[in-house]
């Protein structure tokens, strides 16, 4: 939250300043060195706030430290926009003066007037800045004695090594969705005799989406009816010759040392000529046709009843690789989310402790929102929680800044957003400046994007823009979409 604002203040800061220089419009003097500081300021914090969000859970003073930073964002937020204003009112207005530069004024009034409170405005708006540059300091002086470590740039969440094998007693819920899937799979949904018969699922990340694909590929229907099952984790980049080298490992189970991709391509063909194999292709990001090609024209010569199971987070790289059947995965169903957690939190405990702690598993439950990810990293947690304080602690804190959570399930949260273009990562941390829970209607949203200055000023990109931004939050569970439309 901390870190989404100051981001959105410096964006803010640069415009304004950028849009002063370019028009020459001079509206505030005397805190050059002033805003250089706060600028430099406002990025030395912001480097350190990774580590300082996620040691706040255990630590009260670096909590009220940030609480301190984030009312000052606020404040800073509030002048750069009285600023912003204030030069665009001087815009109007010389664009008026100009074209009324030819007529002759009688009365001085107007103008002394203009000019006093032109003169007053920048007054007002320095003295606020330099206020904001003394209680910074004094934010970043205090931040010293917390010993915050710099967060690194170039570090991005872990992607985790999926692979086929799954624990049957910690799925529930997806009878609906692995029954649809098998009758693609199986061809009993279908009528597609040529090509190569594609099934996507898609979903946010911790959605379930490779456990659904090992629900598929261990089932005893697609045992006995595919002659080769392959396992394959793509993640990212999409290296073809990993991949294909991992599909040859798979078929001959044994080590590929082959380096030639050409030469791979052809261990390939030559092992499924003809026969019906099922190709699963878990955590595909890439959207580069070129490279999804040279592994699709390898697999042309087996047998038309083949499948390719895909599973991916983004909609583009469903439509990229010419997927037959997208199937979206949703969270689950209160119930089923109520029987998940339960089977996991309350192993080993008794009736008795049950009946204690059952309302407020069921509370923490709700805070999941349906994400399996969430339940069983939760649920995993509160199993070594036996006293009522404990799991009331867990439900009165703030859920998704937990150690586990930010250990297990912030990763694959992450990588979702690092994954996003700059443009739309910063409309994305633009609505953390709304309270958590609250109603964001679309248009007024779009409207405040478009005064700060995030969307691009050609009309037809920015409509773009629009469209981009709001199909990939709106498939996000943590921005889901109101019942009222």
């Amino acid at each position: 939250m901390a870190d989404a604002l100051l981001f959105i203040v410096l964006e803010r800061l640069s415009s304004v300043i950028e849009l002063q220089l370019r028009d020459e419009l001079t509206l505030v003097f005397g805190v050059d060195s002033e805003i250089q500081s706060l600028t430099h300021t406002l990025r030395s914090i912001r480097n350190v706030l990774e580590d300082a969000e996620r040691r706040q859970v255990g630590d009260k003073s670096v909590q009220d430290w940030l609480e301190k930073l984030k009312d000052m964002a606020y404040q800073m937020d509030d002048v750069v926009d009285e600023w912003s204003t204030a030069v665009l009112r001087l815009q109007i207005q010389g664009a008026e003066n100009a074209s009324t530069s030819k007529e002759k004024v009688s009365s001085c009034i107007p103008s002394s007037y203009l000019c006093f409170r032109q003169v007053a405005s920048r007054r007002d708006i320095a003295l606020k800045i330099k206020g904001i540059k003394q209680q910074l300091d004094a934010i970043d002086s205090e931040r010293t004695r917390f010993n915050l470590a710099p967060s690194r740039s170039e570090e991005q969440p872990q992607r985790l090594i999926t692979t086929s094998a799954i624990d049957m007693s910690e799925v529930y819920g997806r009878d609906m969705d692995i029954d649809t899937i098998l009758g693609h799979l199986l061809g009993k949904n279908c009528q597609q005799k040529s090509a190569l018969y594609i099934v996507s699922i898609i979903g946010t990340g911790g959605m379930g989406k490779t456990t659904l694909a090992q629900l598929a590929y261990s089932h005893p229907e697609v045992k006995g009816h595919f002659e080769e099952r392959i396992w394959v984790c793509v993640s990212d980049p999409f290296d073809p010759i990993r991949v294909c080298r991992a599909i040859v490992e798979s078929l001959q189970k044994r080590p590929c040392y082959l380096h030639d991709l050409e030469a791979v391509q052809q261990e390939i063909q030559t092992c499924i000529a003809r026969k019906k194999f099922l190709l699963v292709l878990d955590d595909v990001w890439t959207e580069d046709y070129r490279l999804w090609e040279q592994l699709k024209n390898t697999l042309n010569n087996a047998a038309v009843e083949s499948r390719i199971l895909v599973t991916t987070r983004k909609e583009s790289v469903v439509m990229m690789m010419g997927t037959t059947y997208k199937h979206l995965i949703r969270e689950l169903s209160p119930q089923h989310a109520q029987v998940l957690f339960h089977k996991i939190a309350f192993l080993g405990k008794n009736r008795e402790k049950e009946e204690e702690l059952k309302e407020t598993g069921e509370k923490i439950v709700h805070k999941c929102k349906g994400l399996p990810l969430a339940l069983k990293t939760l649920a995993n947690l509160m199993r070594l929680k036996n006293r009522k304080e404990e799991w009331e602690n867990v439900l009165n804190n703030e859920v998704w800044k937990l150690d586990v959570f930010e250990r297990e399930l912030s990763p694959a949260l992450l990588l979702s957003y690092y994954d996003l273009p700059p443009p739309i990562k910063r409309c994305f941390s633009y609505c953390a400046v709304f309270p958590k829970d609250s109603m964001i209607e679309v248009d007024k949203l779009i409207k405040l994007w478009m005064a700060q200055g995030y969307l691009n000023s050609d009309a037809n990109k920015e409509m773009e823009t629009i469209g981009r931004v709001l199909r990939i939050f709106s498939s996000w569970v943590f921005l889901p979409r109101s019942s009222k439309g």
